[in-house]
């Protein structure tokens, strides 16, 4: 598991305490019963800080899963190298 994966995961845990890591590795508004759209702001928003990244609108829409959000954050590592501040 590589730093971003954890960092992620780390994300996930704070908006949904409690959940064990293959949990979080599968997680998607469909797995967790908890993730309404208030979830989902409040993941973003945290993933944005941790990363240093904005998400447009046109992201939104693809990025709701664990899996989805990981690939999207790989992408732009390989592209910008972003570190945490």
């Amino acid at each position: 598991m590589n730093d971003l994966s954890v960092r992620l995961m780390n994300c996930f845990s704070e908006v949904f305490p409690g959940l064990e890591k293959n949990e979080i590795f599968q997680a998607s508004p469909r797995s967790i019963q908890k993730w309404d759209s208030i979830a989902t702001i409040n993941l973003l928003t945290i993933i944005e800080e941790e990363f240093g990244v904005s998400f447009g609108p046109e992201e939104l829409e693809r990025l709701t899963s664990y899996p989805s959000i990981l690939e999207y954050l790989e992408t732009k590592d390989r592209t910008s190298q972003f570190e945490k501040e």
